[in-house]
């Protein structure tokens, strides 16, 4: 080997042992850009009396970090320990641990936050930052941090140097709470993320119908009296207090915020909350459904004045705000009400029905105590009666209704069961069994009448009490007893309703056989309309050939009539003539009746004046019925007839028979 080789190969060899003598010296270090370097000095300068990081140089950590590049240090001096840059992802939170600073003060249990970005450690150190788990926390972006100095929690590792096993449990334990807080993620309220809830009994509910109660884990204490601290800070004009929503610890702390359940609660938004600092519980919003109202109670706030009023003596009522029973009650909608800090208790302002059954429970379960009423009748029977009870509670009186019976479930059990119980007893007690079913109405009437009144003592409204049937006891002897009577009653009714039936199918025979009779004649009443057509043409016939007799009868008449008064005229004059012979040949027969003696002289006398009234009628053409009147004239008919009659009359009187003379002169003048 030649000498130029053996030498190139000694230089090569000490080029060598120079670079692995600069690298072991750490004369020149190299950082890449996505790490930074974090200083230890080894020697050189005196040793630290107190923490972990050299403020002047001492040897230990030094707070400043190297960032990329090449770095020159005094060969075998210091130590460079390379770490990769803090990168908290978007939508994550990152936790800070410091391992240097000033002790925390009792009571407290988070490092507090200094003016001083965490990225300078000397900065940090020299404003007076405190040793342990932080209040400020990282948010989204890649942050150069000294990590001897801060140990940086996130949700995918822990970011730290050379930790003791001590130092490395506590991180952990750490760890292990955010990640149960779910505090590696901002508090999301009305989107998915809040649908992961702490609380089992809202964990179903929509996320846009819950809130958040938060809990302060540091600051100090409450006064022993009160479990929920009160609102602080919430007032955005004021910068120095406001800590918009426990985003803002330092703000929070000057505002006199106090550590424990907070009244103030939080509602839709995202939240960047420390989680080691505040906890959040997810409860429902609180609904008071239509047809209701909230009567608050509630925990917190100061002790306000009475205004139930001096007649009221069962409890206060407050103003709102104040701690107690508020005044006024809370309409229908939807509240951000911290249930932690009071309750509401939901009143009805509809008509709500009671039922005393076993058998039938409402929705509201108001009634699920309440069984039926026993009785003990007049009559030593022991009926169950079923009650239903219509209740109204005025929206006003809510508040007095809360305050005297604590909720509406005890007014049922406490006091309604036992009055309309005793109410129905005594009355009762007044009736057989057969009253009790006979007269329910006038009952049920009377009890209404009755029983307002005392609703009304407890600020109640009865609108209406319905009775059931009574019955008895399923088992129980009385019970069969009971069941018996009402058979007896049903079969009675059964009976009376058959015979109304009975007389209901006799009608409808009779309307069957009308209707039969109905459709007989429909089928004749063709030949029924042509009988009746018939009878009405000979009737009107008839009617016509009357109306035409009473014509001619009356033509007739009216030529009768005249006929009669000519033949009267005609007669007078003959009558007269005839008059003149007739006396003549009167007094010649009066001559030869005075003449002639015995029977043959008077029966001619007869004869002779017969004829002598026959010739003049004949002579005269002198009607008798109808076209005549006889007249009492001189020489007429009548005349004759008188003249006939005086000889009878003349005769009987000869005979001695003087009773008949006046009877045929009499009834002769009558004609």
């Amino acid at each position: 080997m030649s000498m130029i080789m053996i030498i190139l190969l000694a230089v090569a060899a000490s080029i060598v042992v120079l670079i692995a003598l600069v690298f072991i010296s750490n004369a020149i270090v190299y950082i890449p850009n996505d790490r930074v370097g974090i200083v230890e000095r080894l020697w050189g300068a005196s040793s630290l009396t107190r923490g972990l990081i050299a403020l002047n140089g001492e040897v230990g950590y030094q707070p400043q970090v190297l960032r990329g590049g090449l770095h020159y240090f005094v060969p075998f001096q210091y130590r460079v320990h390379k770490a990769d840059l803090v990168t908290i992802p978007q939508g994550e939170l990152g936790y800070v641990f410091a391992r240097d600073g000033r002790e925390l003060v009792d009571g407290q249990a988070l490092g507090e936050i200094v003016e001083a970005d965490i990225e300078d450690v000397a900065a940090f150190l020299r404003a007076g930052g405190q040793k342990g788990p932080q209040r400020a926390i990282l948010r989204e972006g890649t942050h150069a941090i000294n990590v001897a100095q801060f140990a940086i929690i996130t949700a995918a590792r822990v970011h730290g140097l050379l930790l003791s096993d001590e130092e490395k449990g506590t991180v952990e334990q750490m760890g292990r709470v955010l990640a149960e807080r779910k505090g590696f993620t901002p508090v999301v309220i009305g989107g998915t993320a809040s649908k992961v809830l702490q609380s089992d009994k809202a964990a179903d509910e929509d996320a846009s119908d819950v809130l958040g109660v938060v809990t302060i884990q540091d600051g100090p204490v409450l006064p022993p009296d009160e479990i929920v601290a009160p609102r602080v800070g919430d007032d955005p004009s004021n910068k120095a207090t406001f800590h918009n929503n426990f985003q803002n610890i330092s703000a929070f702390l000057r505002a006199g915020g106090r550590r424990g359940r907070q009244h103030q609660v939080l509602v839709e938004g995202t939240y960047y909350l420390n989680r080691l600092f505040a906890t959040v519980e997810f409860i429902r919003k609180t609904v008071v459904p239509v047809g209701s109202v909230g009567v608050v109670v509630s925990y917190y706030g100061k002790a306000g004045a009475d205004r139930s009023g001096d007649g009221y003596s069962h409890g206060e009522l407050v103003d709102n705000g104040c701690r107690g029973v508020w005044k006024e009650p809370l309409l229908p909608g939807k509240y951000a009400f911290n249930t932690y800090a009071g309750k509401i208790q939901l009143v009805p302002t509809t008509n709500f029905i009671l039922k005393w059954s076993k058998e039938v429970t409402n929705a509201h379960k108001y009634d699920e105590n309440l069984s039926e009423v026993a009785l003990i009748t007049k009559d030593a029977f022991e009926p169950l009666m079923p009650l239903s009870v219509v209740v109204h509670i005025d929206y006003r009186k809510a508040p007095l209704v809360v305050q005297r019976f604590g909720d509406i479930k005890r007014l049922v059990d406490q006091t309604l069961d036992p009055m309309v119980s005793a109410y129905f007893k005594n009355t009762g007690q007044t009736k057989t069994l057969i009253e009790l079913l006979q007269e329910r109405s006038a009952i049920q009437e009377k009890a209404g009448i009755d029983m307002k009144g005392r609703f009304e003592a407890y600020n109640l409204e009865l609108q209406e009490v319905l009775i059931g049937t009574p019955h008895g006891n399923t088992g129980d002897a009385s019970g069969q007893r009971i069941d018996t009577i009402l058979n007896q009653l049903r079969d009675r009714q059964v009976a009376k309703e058959q015979m109304e039936t009975y007389d209901q199918q006799q009608q409808a025979a009779d309307k069957e056989r009308t209707l039969r009779e109905a459709q007989a004649r429909t089928q004749i009443q063709t030949e029924l309309t042509k009988s009746e057509i018939s009878v009405k043409i000979r009737t009107n016939e008839g009617d016509a050939a009357i109306a035409a007799a009473t014509k001619e009868a009356q033509v007739i008449n009216i030529n009768a009539d005249a006929e009669r008064k000519r033949q009267i005229a005609v007669g007078e004059g003959k009558a007269a003539a005839t008059e003149s012979v007739g006396k003549a040949e009167a007094s010649a027969i009066r001559a030869k009746a005075e003449a002639l003696t015995g029977e043959g002289a008077r029966m001619q006398l007869v004869n002779d004046l017969g004829r002598q009234f026959a010739d003049a009628l004949r002579e005269g053409k002198i009607a008798i019925v109808p076209k005549i009147a006889l007249g009492a004239g001189e020489g007429g008919a009548l005349t004759m007839l008188a003249q006939l009659a005086n000889a009878f009359m003349a005769e009987r009187m000869e005979s001695g028979d003087a009773s008949a003379a006046p009877t045929l002169t009499g009834r002769v003048n009558e004609t």
